[in-house]
């Protein structure tokens, strides 16, 4: 019996400084707002899930702030990344999401870089993905065997993105003869061109995005999809060749997966260098709730958004992987993105 009570004892002196601490996290955010900066245009899919998963972060953050969402886009999440790292306040009111290529950008794009991916505090992704190449139905180029003949005009956004990077990657290690027109503000905009002719498809936009803003394209055969992207490969899309299958050699293999890597965490949260641990600690937890509560997978379904949560720890993980790419690679594929791109 005594030594029952010294073991309960001892349980409720190790749970009251865990207590404590959230009691003090609670205290902080009474009252306050948490802003979630989205690197990406209104509309447009990254979007569309930050405002989905800020009520319930809200919901589930000790004190109950509430999360105002903001838009800051601007090379291809950078701006956005860069004012986190460098100026906005590091106390746990600022976080954001950024488009999946940014935490490869200061391998592959060191001068637009100035933050340290490594050091950002993740929070988690909301989903992992698999991208596709689709054409216009009237376009030139109805296959793979053909965009390794002739010239596919592809809308893009900014460098960084993955509707510039893939299909330039492509071209320096599959042969591939994507022309890609860069400088588009969001998918509604590429999505706009294509109809109006001015590009013939889109290099690479995640399958789930299609799905969601063009359902009716797939249903009326408007576009054809001719490639797929990412680790993984859709099953309802298994006679689209996916791009690693096609790679020629070990180091090409290499510069294509060090391209996707960011597919694997394709909706990352993330939090300034700086934050107290236990804020940190406080939003990882909200947000990993979010990912399974069912109101919120009520909403995404309703949405068509894609879920397919990766935990903080993983998406950290695979950054440093990133970052430890042999500087051979990096410089192969910084060599491919380098081509003049221009709208």
């Amino acid at each position: 019996m005594q030594r029952s009570l010294v073991m309960i004892v001892l349980w409720l002196a190790s749970m009251a400084p865990a207590h404590a601490q959230q009691e003090t996290v609670a205290s902080f955010y009474k009252g306050k707002q948490i802003h979630l900066v989205v690197g990406s245009a209104p509309g447009a899919n990254y979007d569309i899930y930050a405002r989905a998963v800020a009520p319930f972060l809200g919901k589930y953050m000790p004190g109950n702030p509430t999360i105002i969402v903001q838009n800051q886009p601007g090379a291809s999440s950078l701006t956005m990344a860069d004012s986190l790292y460098n100026s906005q306040p590091r106390d746990g009111t600022v976080i954001g999401e950024a488009i999946n290529g940014m935490p490869t950008a200061p391998l592959l794009e060191p001068t637009g870089a100035r933050f340290d991916p490594n050091k950002f505090n993740w929070l988690g992704s909301a989903d992992s993905e698999v991208q596709i190449t689709y054409v216009w139905h009237t376009a030139p180029v109805q296959s793979y065997e053909h965009l390794l003949k002739e010239e596919l005009i592809v809308g893009a956004g900014q460098p960084g993105g993955t509707t510039v990077d893939f299909p330039l990657i492509a071209n320096a290690v599959l042969g591939t003869k994507f022309k890609v027109i860069s400088g588009y503000r969001g998918t509604t905009d590429i999505h706009k061109a294509m109809e109006a002719g001015e590009v013939q498809g889109v290099g690479s936009l995640a399958y789930a995005n299609l799905e969601e803003t063009k359902p009716d394209w797939l249903a009326q055969n408007k576009v054809k999809i001719i490639l797929q992207w990412g680790f993984d490969r859709l099953p309802n899309l298994a006679d689209v060749p996916s791009v690693l299958d096609l790679a020629r050699d070990d180091i090409a293999r290499q510069m294509l997966r060090l391209t996707l890597a960011r597919l694997q965490y394709s909706k990352p949260f993330f939090a300034p260098p700086g934050v107290p641990p236990e804020r940190i600690q406080a939003l990882r937890r909200a947000f990993d709730m979010t990912m399974t509560d069912a109101d919120f997978l009520t909403l995404a379904a309703k949405e068509k958004m894609e879920i397919a949560p990766v935990p903080a720890e993983k998406v950290a993980a695979l950054v440093a992987q990133i970052s430890a790419t042999p500087s051979d690679i990096v410089a192969r594929a910084r060599t491919a993105l380098a081509v003049a791109t221009g709208k």
